[in-house]
């Protein structure tokens, strides 16, 4: 049995989904009767090895965070945390999002990160297994088949074996449809790459800019999954996630 955390980066203003977003933040988005983070967790509660899931948020959002958790049961605990960024312009971005956290928690653990605006159909148990098999730094990927979807997101080039060969952050000339799911799962030894690579004065943004940086430093495997994958900051895949998003119980 090995110990894991996670954490949510759920600190955007969600700006693409405006107004839906404008008292209500992404994660908190209901599709299927549930918000999209109650999705998030249960897929996260298919790894029995997780104890303790923490999520980070913006001061506007905070209290509305807080009165959702207030309400939420969970059988492993939740701790919720304010980066206390008041709009797009001063947040601290996903990567400074997950410092502030494993900062503020004394994580030494093995970690698993998820966004806060991620669904898909696949357990993350499956992932899990590769990681464990692996034992190096993980991250789920999916073949869009698309080069308009693939130049909106994070793409992955992979060897036979599906070691990462290079990653692109929004290429307009994509060289692969094989697309980040915005899940990582990191060993406890390679967790503080993380602190590396911000105290380098990169970009904290995305997790997409950290991806770049890291190939060639360390060996990074790429899991490929059939089920479908949601983008859900954009209205149009947030409508087919409604549609098509299975859930997990």
């Amino acid at each position: 049995m090995i110990d894991i955390k996670a954490i949510i980066p759920a600190a955007g203003y969600g700006t693409r989904l405006w107004p839906l977003t404008k008292e209500t933040p992404k994660p908190l988005i209901p599709v299927n009767a549930k918000p999209i983070i109650e999705h998030i967790i249960n897929n996260i509660l298919t790894i029995k090895e997780i104890d303790h899931i923490y999520i980070v948020t913006n001061q506007k959002f905070h209290a509305i965070f807080q009165e959702w958790l207030n309400s939420f049961r969970c059988d492993i605990p939740i701790t919720l945390y304010n980066d206390e960024t008041t709009s797009n312009e001063n947040r601290l971005g996903q990567i400074g999002d997950i410092n502030f956290v494993l900062e503020k928690a004394g994580i030494n653990d093995n970690l698993l990160i998820i966004a806060g605006d991620n669904l898909f159909n696949f357990s993350l148990k499956t992932a899990f297994e590769e990681f464990k098999r692996r034992k190096t730094i993980i991250n789920p990927l999916h073949d869009a088949k698309s080069i308009k979807v693939a130049q909106e997101q994070g793409t992955v080039v992979v060897d036979e074996d599906g070691k990462f060969i290079e990653f692109m952050e929004k290429s307009l000339t994509p060289k692969t449809t094989l697309i980040s799911q915005g899940a990582y799962f990191f060993p406890k030894e390679k967790v503080n790459l993380i602190k590396k690579y911000l105290n380098e004065g990169n970009n904290a943004d995305k997790m997409g800019y950290f991806m770049i940086w890291l190939i060639g430093k360390e060996l990074v495997y790429g899991k490929i999954f059939k089920e479908k994958w949601f983008d859900v900051g954009w209205k149009e895949s947030l409508e087919t996630a409604k549609k098509e998003f299975k859930g997990f119980k």
